[in-house]
Order: structure tokens, then C-alpha cells, then sequence
């Protein structure tokens, strides 16, 4: 029972968290003025992806927290995660920002290598937040650059 509650936790708390986070820095007029690539996807597509990839990222902290493996890792990619939107809608900082999911996408990647041996689903479940985020990190290089 005690792992139902825990995977409950996970799976539901990571997205409410990142969805309240998500409220409340929206992105405005400032963000709609802004020049961005031209391979920057739909407005529409942000938020289901989000919560698709919110849901496999709890899961996979729930794993971690269970069955141990890079438990530090996974709060760290939880951490960076949960403070890019706050400093790049919230702050109107792009060029941190970058930094921000920069450093996020190498943790990611230093979780996928470490779990990859260890805990293969963990991993593997990780590969596509890993190309989100690449894309996000491409789009917000791309918002440095053409601002």
C-alpha cells in the first residue's frame, strides 16, 4: 500500500506542481512581442506535453525514491526544471534562462547515463524529456539571439 502512495505522490504531485508554476507565469505580452525561431511549435502544444512529461518524470521519482539510483540527480533536473519558468516569464530573463535549462539538460542527460546500467525504464522514460528539453533549449537560445 505504502507504494501506491508513494507513485500517487509522484505522479500527481510533480504535475500539479509544475502546472501551478506554469499559472502562475503565463506567458503575457511580453513573451508575445518577442521574436522567436521559426521552428517554435504551437502555443497549444506546450501544455499537453508538459503534462504528459510531468507524469513520466513523477513516475520515474517515484521509482527513485523506492528503489533508490540517482535520487539526487532527479531532484536537481526537478529543481532546474521548476525554476526556468519563474526566471524566463517570470524574471523576463532569456539569457539566464539559457543558463537555467543548460544546466538542466545536462542533469538530465547525467540521469539518463547513470540509470542507464542500473534501471533501464528510468532511463528510457527520460529520453523524451531529454529531446523536450533539447527543443526548449533551442527555442530559448533562439529567443537570446533574435532579442
Amino acid at each position: 500500500m505504502r507504494t501506491i502512495w508513494i507513485y500517487a505522490a509522484f505522479v500527481l504531485g510533480v504535475p500539479v506542481i509544475g502546472g501551478a508554476i506554469g499559472l502562475i507565469t503565463l506567458p503575457g505580452a511580453w513573451y508575445a512581442g518577442l521574436a522567436k525561431p521559426w521552428f517554435t511549435p504551437p502555443n497549444w502544444l506546450f501544455g499537453p506535453m508538459w503534462t504528459t512529461l510531468y507524469l513520466l518524470i513523477g513516475w520515474v521519482g517515484a521509482r527513485k525514491w523506492l528503489h533508490g539510483g540517482s535520487v539526487g540527480l532527479w531532484w536537481a533536473q526537478m529543481a532546474l526544471n521548476f525554476l526556468w519558468s519563474p526566471v524566463f516569464f517570470g524574471m523576463q530573463q532569456p539569457m539566464a534562462a539559457l543558463v537555467v535549462i543548460m544546466a538542466m539538460w545536462l542533469v538530465i542527460l547525467g540521469f539518463i547515463g547513470r540509470e542507464w546500467r542500473g534501471d533501464r525504464l528510468s532511463a528510457a522514460l527520460f529520453i523524451p524529456y531529454l529531446a523536450w528539453v533539447s527543443l526548449a533549449t533551442a527555442l530559448n537560445a533562439g529567443i537570446v539571439v533574435l532579442n
